[in-house]
């Protein structure tokens, strides 16, 4: 069992297993449903969700614990950090922020409210429109934010890309402030998707 739990792809695996029965079980003793524009709606809400919780749950470990914790580490052990550690956190960072753009895309094509929400409800009726599209515009924001401003800047910090002290320290610094306004977004843009589906 042990064997088992050591190995991620093993355990992925796993819940990916139980996930397709557990919908083959919903699926047949509810006496099915259609393959139709509301199934694929919600198969990709569903894949929007695990890609955005993985996304704002790395966000919010490098925040609230890699950062406050590199002054803490000494000097000899940052390299495990700075080689190791962070290039993986951003890989997993970087993709599932564009995941989870592409999945709410989709999302919102399917249930017909793209135009409306990225016009923030204006002329639509507002309600609804305008809280998912807040959101949407904040998500986008932040998805720039990750692919154009904190990639390219940690590239340097961690040294994937060769460039002077100076330019090595401005560019965390950068990275840094970017990733705590991708911090500040986050709430409000996850409030506003949350009222979208339960206060309209």
């Amino acid at each position: 069992m042990g064997n088992f739990f050591s190995s991620l792809s093993k355990v992925i695996h796993a819940s990916l297993a139980l996930t397709i029965l557990l919908f083959l079980f919903l699926f047949f003793t509810t006496g099915g449903f259609a393959f139709d524009t509301i199934f694929w709606s919600w198969l990709f809400r569903y894949m929007h969700v695990l890609a955005g919780i993985m996304w704002i749950g790395l966000l919010w470990y490098l925040n609230f614990v890699q950062i406050p914790s590199m002054p803490k580490i000494s000097d000899d052990q940052k390299p495990a950090i700075t080689k190791i550690i962070a290039p993986a956190v951003l890989f997993w960072f970087r993709w599932a922020a564009l995941a989870t753009i592409i999945t709410g895309l989709i999302v919102a094509y399917l249930n017909g409210y793209v135009h409306q929400a990225m016009t923030l409800g204006i002329g639509n009726g507002g309600g609804k429109y305008t809280a998912i599209g807040i959101g949407m515009w904040l998500g986008l924001i932040m998805a720039f934010n990750v692919w154009f401003i904190i990639w390219p800047n940690q590239k340097k910090a961690l040294g994937i890309v060769e460039c002077s002290p100076e330019e090595k320290a401005a560019a965390l610094k950068k990275a840094m402030i970017t990733s705590r306004i991708n911090t500040l977004l986050s709430l409000p843009m996850l409030l506003s998707m949350v009222a979208a589906q339960n206060l309209y």
